[in-house]
């Protein structure tokens, strides 16, 4: 079933023109809109089906620092006040709360990693509180366990997935800009090989700058330019219960389960980086560049199925720009939930937090984390295509980082003076291979 979502009303009209075309109506196709709009700049959103309907809406809705890659460190914490300051600026309500996330071991190997990061951290600015065994025991006395150590991250916080982007485009019909839904990208066109106009089942937009936010559709999208991005897209799946009677975490992780509160009180459960590996073309195309990442995650990832088959996204077809795509035909990636894993998720759970055995389980989902061979995103203007922009692959944080991802391209369409060094999030990186070699495939 879909993941909880709130529904965003906007009108059918297309402008013939605009300074820039935003593809993608998830939660960093929405900010890079709303911030491209504060500037003054006539843009376009084109979403094929609803404003976060994809993964967007069913992450856990985590916006954190702790234990952040260093490249994507910078990004986090100005995301953070830019979720705050959203908020003040727009009158909208996306769900943020700086409530402070909390993680829970019994390894010593695990509490070690945490312990360098802290130390990393703390060059960075950034505050987190290692916690000995009485502190963790203390501060997860809702788990009834005792435990060697622990985390706590008190600046970092949670936003939430089902009103977040929809509160996001809000915004940017207020500042006058176009949000439209139903309404898939088909392709671009060129003019002396510069961007000149995105092509749409609705008609076609001349403009300079089109910016492909398109989560786990990127890739394919890519490939009918002409343009190598390597993507893969893991399928996980989750599940909320209700409100549980007791008062828990907000936020709570541990390497058997995590749980996180959502906006109506209830819980948001899953297991931290596990899922399928479902079998696409794209999956075999690219499989040289992900072999270091699926090795380093062979404990929690598993083979999928024929999902990713049917669902599209991941197709190496050239589609042509006169005819509905993959993208027509599949509006909403809704994949389908992985039993096994919910039923393994929820009995962590209720062993984990004692206290969810009175609750329900409300709802679950399953969606596609699009992934790099690195972990970091790809976010730059693609050299072959002046005007050209991507910005995908995230790797499952593109929620918590959403607002920084947006100010950033905001900044790179509008020449202003980037809020994070981009260099560390171009696409160009991705030419060579994760043994260290270019690519030449």
């Amino acid at each position: 079933m879909p993941a909880p979502l709130k529904f965003v009303e906007s009108p059918l009209t297309l402008p013939a023109a605009a300074d820039a075309v935003v593809i993608g109506g998830g939660i960093v196709g929405v900010f890079a809109a709303y911030y491209m709009a504060q500037r003054g700049l006539k843009v376009v959103l084109v979403e094929k089906g609803r404003i976060g309907a994809e993964q967007s809406s069913r992450n856990w809705g985590w916006c954190r620092q702790q234990n952040r890659d260093a490249r994507e460190l910078p990004m986090a914490t100005k995301s953070l006040d830019l979720w705050e300051r959203f908020a003040a600026v727009s009158g909208e309500d996306t769900g943020f709360r700086r409530c402070g996330l909390f993680y829970l071991s019994n390894s010593e190997e695990e509490l070690a990693g945490w312990a360098r990061w802290r130390d990393f951290a703390r060059t960075a600015g950034v505050t987190t509180h290692m916690l000995d065994g009485a502190e963790a025991s203390e501060r997860g006395r809702a788990t009834g366990k005792s435990w060697k150590g622990g985390v706590f991250s008190p600046t970092d916080g949670t936003a939430d997935p089902a009103s977040a982007a929809p509160a996001v485009a809000r915004a940017i019909l207020k500042l006058g800009g176009t949000v439209r839904q139903s309404c898939a990208a088909r392709g671009i066109e060129t003019e002396g090989g510069r961007l000149s106009a995105v092509v749409t089942e609705h008609g076609t937009i001349r403009t300079k700058t089109a910016v492909l936010a398109g989560g786990a559709w990127a890739s394919s999208f890519c490939h009918q330019l002409g343009i190598r991005f390597p993507q893969a897209s893991i399928r996980s799946s989750i599940l909320a219960v209700s409100a549980p009677a007791a008062a828990l975490p907000d936020a709570l992780h541990t390497s058997a389960v995590s749980a996180t509160r959502r906006g109506d009180g209830g819980y948001t459960l899953a297991i931290s980086g596990g899922g399928r590996v479902d079998l696409t073309p794209q999956q075999f195309r690219y499989a040289p560049q992900f072999l270091p990442m699926f090795i380093r995650r062979w404990r929690s990832l598993a083979p999928g199925g024929w999902e990713g088959m049917r669902s599209g996204h991941e197709t190496l077809r050239r589609w042509r720009l006169d005819a509905p795509t993959p993208m027509e035909r599949m509006r909403i990636l809704d994949p389908k939930v992985d039993q096994a894993t919910i039923q393994r998720t929820h009995a962590r759970a209720l062993e984990l937090l004692p206290d969810l055995r009175t609750t329900q389980v409300t709802a679950a989902w399953a969606g596609y984390v699009d992934s790099t061979p690195d972990g970091v995103p790809g976010i730059g203007e693609i050299t072959e295509i002046p005007g050209f922009i991507l910005a995908a692959g995230f790797s499952g944080h593109g929620f918590g980082i959403g607002p920084g991802a947006g100010h950033l391209i905001a900044d790179i369409v509008s020449g202003d003076t980037p809020i994070v060094d981009p260099k560390p999030y171009h696409p160009a990186r991705f030419r060579k291979s994760a043994w260290g070699k270019v690519a030449d495939f």
